[in-house]
């Protein structure tokens, strides 16, 4: 099931608003793998409840890009009805689960990024953005305690739970710099007051790693070369083999109700 291409009056903040939406999204849709699979049922829970909180931010936002759509498009057709290439999630929140380590690592990096993000974006000359983002800040506030704390007990304790974490911290590394990355959308929203300019995000970003990990007695990777474009719809392998799983119904049923 393919959706039918509808051009939006404003291509920008559509695509804008998408980007707020697959992230967490995805990372949603992520996070739930692990419901019945996670080291113990505390941490089980709350991967599963941090998993809700992001989906209920996703839908806002698709919610919001539906009506910059216009007619017979709604939030279920924007998550369900889209080809890979249409998704502008970071790539980072596709990469597969892996153990705890991996999964926590990934939590934390897009943990601190959605926390300045969020404080950001309430300012928005957007109202809708705004109040979507003044929302969900109280949300991923609590998501960067849960995995900053983890990071930390996890990082400073026995030497292989700090190998483990350092060897996640390395892998994951190299999917940071799409955070900051400003493309011509961006800019061009930011100018306007409507959107956020991720290069200002970079310092206090680093900032919170730092001293996170300077207490979990980590190490910042060496600088190696970034991947970027899933902003763009450039995807790695993971993401269309997450999507045939997370689409098999409603593209089985297009538009099921029961």
């Amino acid at each position: 099931m393919k959706t039918q291409s509808v051009a939006p009056p404003n291509q920008d903040l559509l695509n804008y608003v998408l980007r707020q939406a697959d992230t967490p999204l995805i990372l949603a849709q992520r996070l739930c793998e692990w419901c019945g699979h996670a080291p113990e049922l505390e941490i089980d829970l709350a991967l599963s409840n941090i998993g809700l909180d992001l989906l209920g931010q996703s839908r806002h936002f698709l919610s919001y890009a539906a009506t910059l759509y216009g007619i017979d498009f709604d939030e279920d057709r924007l998550a369900f009805g889209r080809d890979e290439r249409e998704y502008r999630n970071l790539l980072l929140v596709e990469q597969p689960n892996g153990g705890f380590n991996d999964t926590l690592v990934r939590q934390f990096f897009i943990d601190a990024y959605h926390v300045l993000l969020h404080q950001a974006l309430g300012q928005s000359r957007d109202p809708q953005l705004a109040a979507i983002s003044t929302k969900s800040l109280k949300e991923v506030e609590y998501h960067l305690r849960f995995s900053g704390g983890w990071v930390i007990r996890l990082g400073d304790s026995t030497e292989l739970s700090r190998e483990k974490i350092q060897q996640s911290v390395n892998q994951l590394w190299r999917f940071t710099g799409e955070l900051f990355h400003c493309d011509e959308v961006e800019q061009r929203l930011a100018e306007e007051g409507i959107a956020v300019d991720p290069r200002t995000l970079y310092e206090p970003w680093r900032q919170i790693i730092n001293e996170t990990f300077a207490q979990a007695t980590l190490e910042i990777p060496q600088e190696t070369p970034y991947r970027q474009g899933g902003k763009q719809g450039l995807h790695t392998e993971h993401l269309g083999y997450m999507l045939a799983e997370m689409q098999y119904l409603q593209r089985t049923y297009p538009n099921c109700n029961w």
